[in-house]
């Protein structure tokens, strides 16, 4: 009985946080923000909380937590956004790397769902540093996992933004966020709950989709959404049910990054999905083989380093190739007018390919 008018004060108290975060305008109690024409609130940060200003690079980790995702955007001008902070038992894993990156404070911090191995360790974050905006879907689960996260956010006084589709994240004055999903206010599994978060940071960009599935990824579809990323983390671990031949397709990635535990009781990465990844000819990158896998770029090029042997102090940098030239160009080259192919600026070397006079790659 205890336990029943427990789990019921803390729904009640999740729905208060929620109707708490603005105007609601929808019979789901959201805030709703417009995705169009909406003006940016101003976001402020302070350059001595985060140490990691530097003017030019954005970078992504996909922080290597096990069958479980974590993943830290550091905007250039010391923003920090957390997407997700892996399982319970993670939380020394997570707060220690995020404190090795010189980080203070994390101004935007989004569940994606309340599964254990996206929330775990939320509530030690969100007890550790100074906490901006929270963004989270309007899903519930009866687990004390969730209720630690709702009493920390209780407890430092913070309120939750509804994570919806269509809606701006105000996060650097250097880069756009946007929720895409979800877009329904009711699903059968709790993965469709999924924020799914698109970055983009000059010519750059980067699809984070939780453990969305096939539902939500036709419903993005059929909304018509710019799905296209440089970058997509595969949905849920790389289980068949998400990652569609259309949704990948319409992604269309270069790059895609598994965020998955070595030998799991899942089957993570399912082999058809990895199929269909290397059949598109997208870079897989796995945390359970790479470790932590980080991403940089200046806006036009995208470097990537990876932590463990096999790939260990691996840097990659993507250059574009034609199908009939023998120079090595920038994405927005002039001369890619016929066909545009992208490669590792290490295999265009070894290929014999030469730096383009006209866009100066880089050497």
């Amino acid at each position: 009985m205890y336990t029943k008018r427990l789990l019921a004060c803390l729904l009640i108290l999740f729905t208060v946080l929620l109707a708490a975060c603005g105007n609601v305008e929808n019979d789901a109690g959201y805030e709703k923000v417009e995705y169009e024409n909406k003006r940016y609130e101003e976001v402020i940060h302070d350059d001595a909380r985060n140490e990691n200003v530097n003017n030019e690079t954005l970078k992504v980790h996909f922080i290597d937590v096990g069958q479980a995702d974590s993943i830290l955007i550091q905007a250039p001008t010391g923003e920090n956004m957390l997407i997700d902070a892996g399982n319970n038992d993670d939380a020394k894993t997570i707060v220690s790397y995020l404190n090795a990156q010189g980080v203070k404070k994390v101004d935007v911090l989004v569940g994606t769902h309340p599964h254990e191995d996206h929330i775990g360790s939320l509530d030690m974050v969100i007890d550790t540093y100074d906490i901006g905006k929270i963004y989270m879907p309007k899903a519930t689960a009866t687990t004390k996992t969730f209720e630690d996260v709702l009493t920390a956010i209780q407890n430092k006084g913070l309120k939750i933004t509804a994570a919806t589709g269509g809606t701006n994240i105000s996060f650097s004055p250097s880069a756009k966020v946007e929720i895409l999903a979800p877009n329904a206010s009711k699903y059968e599994d709790l993965n469709n709950y999924s924020a799914v978060i698109k970055l983009t940071y000059g010519k750059t960009s980067f699809l984070f989709t939780g453990d969305a599935e096939d539902v939500s990824e036709n419903e993005m579809l059929a909304r018509g959404y710019d799905l296209r990323a440089d970058v997509l983390k595969v949905g849920h671990h790389g289980s068949n049910s998400s990652t569609t031949e259309a949704f990948l397709a319409a992604v269309d990635p270069t790059y895609a990054v598994i965020c998955v535990g070595k030998g799991n009781d899942y089957g993570h990465p399912h082999k058809e999905v990895l199929k269909r990844l290397s059949d598109a000819g997208i870079k897989i990158y796995r945390t359970d083989e790479a470790g932590t896998v980080v991403f940089a770029t200046d806006g036009e090029s995208i470097e990537i380093k990876t932590e463990k042997a096999g790939q260990a102090a691996k840097s990659d940098i993507t250059v574009y190739i034609t199908k009939t030239g023998k120079k090595y160009h920038t994405a927005d080259c002039s001369l890619l007018r016929e066909s545009k192919i992208s490669i590792e600026l290490s295999e265009a070397k070894a290929r014999g390919y030469e730096p383009c006079k006209s866009c100066n790659p880089p050497q």
